[in-house]
């Protein structure tokens, strides 16, 4: 059996120690990064493949007759056709809560420049108007307090609840967008309207998906208060950039701060990414990137692997029929 990573840099270069997943196999090939024209020549003898965020689509699946599993980098699996890994008799297997507590202190750190307008006042500094000023201090731009303030939650799983429960220590109250099966903590659950109308803070927790794509657009974006701010963390593909741009330009809202984009890294021309807005933040989409998230990301990916080799695959994310599976080996 032959494993290939894909996109081994994506952990950060030599950073991370990955024998948790190499001495799971005799033979690894792992490449830092993979192009879009080298992922079959790459994959084509594999049987495990891991990837973080190459795709992984049915044209590449179809011609890979080795592949047997594919184990995610990620919780996200937007990156691989599930479905044509179950037509190819191929487990798809992800990471599941490996960057919680990560996640959640970027989400809080997001929401809280956003309210004391970190940004902007440490400009201020670096440009010697603090040094100018008459008094002590400078108050050139509004801070709020947390405390009172309503935060909204599109995608109450893992990462919504658990910054709920951050959220709370700092007095904030907590509305969750309604979805079918929803398991309630003591947070209000109310429609997607309801949440965006009365929300201070709106953070996007959901998977994107096709329902979900494009889902905070100038049409949801005028649904919320002058005065709310949206932070995303989740998919980049959840926000409209054009919309987004409008809405930060013409005080439809009053700020955002995102982590991730529709497209990652972004070139030269991205709109959000090259944005000169100062009620706009954007991260390199680092949230995970804790190194004690990373380290648990490797050892669930060892899991996932060591479970497969065993017969017995564990957070498995696609179905592979039993004459599918049957006929592959």
């Amino acid at each position: 059996m032959k494993g290939v990573i894909l996109d081994a840099d994506s952990l950060g270069k030599g950073q991370v120690d990955l024998s948790d997943i190499t001495r799971l196999l005799d033979e690894w090939d792992i490449h830092g990064t993979t192009r879009e024209n080298q992922i079959v020549d790459r994959i084509r003898d594999a049987t495990i493949v891991l990837s973080n965020k190459v795709m992984l689509d049915e044209s590449a699946i179809a011609v890979s007759p080795a592949l047997r599993m594919i184990s995610v980098m990620a919780t996200g699996t937007n990156n691989v056709d599930l479905a044509a890994a179950s037509a190819n008799g191929v487990v798809v297997s992800n990471a599941v809560a490996y960057a919680t507590p990560s996640v959640v202190q970027h989400t809080i750190n997001l929401i809280l420049a956003l309210a004391t307008n970190l940004q902007r006042f440490m400009l201020d500094v670096r440009s010697g108007q603090w040094q100018k000023s008459p008094s002590f201090c400078l108050l050139d731009h509004p801070i709020v307090e947390l405390s009172g303030k309503t935060l909204g939650i599109v995608g109450y799983g893992e990462l919504g609840s658990s910054v709920a429960e951050v959220a709370r220590a700092f007095g904030m109250k907590i509305l969750v967008a309604k979805r079918p099966a929803l398991i309630l903590d003591n947070a209000s659950v109310v429609t997607l309207e309801q949440l965006l109308k009365k929300s201070d803070f709106v953070s996007l927790h959901c998977p994107l998906t096709p329902e979900t794509k494009g889902l905070i657009n100038l049409t949801t974006l005028s649904m919320m208060k002058p005065t709310a701010f949206i932070v995303n963390t989740a998919r980049g593909g959840l926000i409209n950039d054009d919309d987004l741009i409008y809405a930060l330009k013409n005080g439809v809202i009053k700020g955002a701060a995102l982590d991730v984009l529709d497209n990652e890294p972004p070139d030269g021309n991205d709109l959000l990414a090259t944005a000169s807005l100062p009620n706009l933040l954007v991260t390199p989409h680092n949230a995970w990137g804790a190194i004690e998230a990373r380290e648990r990301l490797v050892v669930q990916m060892g899991e996932n692997i060591e479970a497969f080799l065993a017969g017995l695959p564990i957070r498995q994310v696609n179905r592979v029929p039993r004459t599918v599976a049957d006929n592959q080996r």
